[in-house]
């Protein structure tokens, strides 16, 4: 599959761009130090403007890689980043990205999260080859199975990570969609 990386797409409140210089500061206020958030997707916190300096630097050089796809998520409204949605893990042998994000606790009851979301999905497949996207939730993570229940994404019984891996989830609720195909006239 060819990769386009990281390419920006707008939401009616959302502006979704490549990270940049000078994003630190909105991470460390709005995500990045939160326990609670970054403990739901297996992210360590961040303590200090260094730490997430060294984390805005990765991401950066990721765009390097075509393959590479983590947007910033920015309230039009406000000029803030966040949060973050990215594709953790790329399958291009079948066409297919698992999704994560998160959004700062400040945002959370707006539905930013299934805007992004909702967003990605329609951007991905109108501009890109991948045919599937996924995602999953620990089933104790409400509020992030409340954004993946109201999106375009349906129940699935497994994921392409615990595929590879031979394992069944358990104790996780996995989603997904697939592109539709449209034949021409």
């Amino acid at each position: 599959m060819e990769h386009t990386g990281t390419e920006s797409f707008e939401t009616p409140r959302l502006i979704c761009r490549r990270f940049t210089a000078g994003d630190e500061e909105d991470m460390l206020r709005n995500w990045a130090a939160d326990p609670d958030i970054q403990n739901e997707y297996g992210e360590p916190v961040y303590t200090d403007i260094g730490q997430v300096r060294q984390l805005l630097d990765s991401y950066i050089r990721g765009y390097n890689d075509p393959a590479f796809y983590r947007w910033a998520v920015i309230e039009k409204s406000s000029g803030e980043n966040i949060g973050q949605i990215a594709f953790c893990k790329v399958y291009s042998d079948c066409a297919t990205a698992e999704i994560e994000y998160c959004i700062g606790r400040r945002f959370w009851g707006n539905r930013y999260a299934g805007e992004a979301l909702e967003g990605l999905i329609e951007h991905t497949f109108r501009n890109t080859d991948f045919r599937r996207l996924e995602a999953y939730h620990r089933a104790e993570n409400v509020k992030s199975g409340r954004v993946l229940e109201r999106s375009s994404m349906h129940i699935t019984d497994n994921v392409e990570r615990f595929r590879r891996e031979n394992i069944s989830p358990e104790g996780e609720v996995c989603y997904c969609i697939e592109r539709i195909e449209i034949s021409q006239p």
